[in-house]
């Protein structure tokens, strides 16, 4: 039997979860998992078609981003998804798209304003964007450096109350406690992002949900006074 069995099938199902609802094409894109216990992580390997791909062709690496089990170079992503890992020790996955208007947002460097209630359900906020990279960074460990802009404009931020970013210039990434959690996210980010474009063009003066508003959306989904959903 494969080293974490179970989390690879959980990232494989992540990962195909981004192509049924259309947030990759070809081989963009990347999920990953990690095991907390044994500090093993499992993510897409890079570049093998999403059709092609098993849940043995997940990679397992540790968090120095040696490869423990699998034949497979694992995603170029690799080193940001390990940043986000040792930084926000809450969230158990991670995901990386091109998603097309959540992408559109991070070229435009914009952050996506909380415009209504879609947004305040998943998001208590602004969607963030990050500042661009500088030429040293992107001439540097670029894609450890894309994790480190990420964690920099988190400062003040709960991870798990904002689940994902914009990287300026880049595209989106999103975060979980789990696999389906985060692809889950990232879904949701992309139908947010589109929202908010068909929002701010129609009226660009638009201002956002009230803070009443939010907090009503975002906290009966969220926190121990959640009320949305069955109880088990």
């Amino acid at each position: 039997m494969k080293m974490l069995d179970g989390l690879r099938r959980q990232v494989l199902e992540a990962n195909l979860e981004l192509v049924r609802r259309g947030l990759v094409l070809y081989t963009f894109g990347n999920a990953s998992g990690i095991d907390r216990e044994s500090g093993l992580v499992a993510i897409k390997p890079s570049g093998v078609p999403y059709e092609e791909m098993k849940p043995e062709h997940m990679v397992i690496t540790d968090m120095d981003g040696k490869v423990v089990e699998g034949n497979l170079r694992p995603s170029s992503d690799l080193a940001t998804h390990l940043l986000l890992y040792r930084e926000f020790p809450a969230i158990g996955a991670v995901v990386h798209t091109h998603s097309e208007y959540a992408t559109a947002w991070a070229q435009a460097g914009r952050s996506i304003p909380a415009y209504g209630t879609t947004h305040a359900d998943y998001f208590y906020g602004p969607v963030p964007v990050t500042e661009e990279l500088s030429a040293e960074e992107i001439g540097g460990d670029y894609v450890h450096n894309t994790g480190v802009a990420i964690v920099r404009r988190f400062r003040g931020l709960d991870p798990l109350a904002v689940p994902g970013v914009l990287v300026a210039g880049h595209a989106p990434f999103c975060w979980g406690r789990t696999p389906e959690d985060a692809a889950h996210n990232a879904v949701v980010l992309e139908a947010v992002a589109r929202m908010a474009y068909y929002t701010t063009t129609l009226n660009p003066q638009c201002k956002g949900v009230s803070q009443a508003l939010l907090d009503r959306h975002y906290f009966r989904k969220h926190g121990p006074t959640a009320t949305y959903g069955q109880k088990s």
